[in-house]
């Protein structure tokens, strides 16, 4: 009875010291913008869906014209590839580096550049063997989908900190 006592104490404890210590859980950025546009973008782009995926959960409209948006995300480069980083004696590969690349730009309609060219380049390494082929590509695409969220949820910082010109 005793251990099940402190256990509920440490239950109701814990979350005060957290808090006591200013700890927070990291929250969706608040945007201060009421309507964006996306441009550059391939119509298939893993990126542009994730990031309406995103936005489409704030107050933020997408506007498919950029002079109707108050702030344009332009893509510089959207690239998804793997190289080789070990393989063996005969020639087999044993571990892949994924990368994802993309670069952006934050400007207004009216062309002022509020955050130059800003280069993202996230990678992961990935064991393989053949035996495995299909789970290792079911892996891959995981892997992509976590670079691709790690690097919406920083542009969506970005964009959190965004002031725009007042006219």
């Amino acid at each position: 009875m005793p251990a099940l006592l402190s256990r509920r104490r440490f239950a109701l404890l814990l979350p005060a010291t957290l808090a006591a210590c200013g700890f927070e859980l990291r929250r969706d950025s608040e945007l201060k913008i009421h309507a964006i546009s996306l441009q550059g973008f391939k119509p298939e782009s893993p990126m542009l869906a994730e990031l309406r995926r995103q936005l489409g959960h704030s107050q933020v409209r997408l506007e498919d014209d950029p002079q109707k948006a108050e702030l344009i995300l332009e893509t510089k480069r959207d690239l998804r590839d793997k190289t080789v980083v070990a393989s063996t004696s005969a020639g087999q590969v044993r571990e892949w580096q994924l990368r994802l690349r993309f670069d952006f730009l934050l400007r207004t309609p009216g062309g002022e550049v509020l955050l130059p060219r800003t280069e993202m380049r996230l990678t992961r390494e990935m064991n393989y063997t053949e035996t495995a082929a299909l789970a290792k590509e079911q892996e891959e695409a995981a892997l992509y989908r976590a670079m691709q969220s790690d690097a919406v949820a920083q542009i969506m910082r970005h964009l959190a900190a965004v002031r725009l010109p007042t006219t």
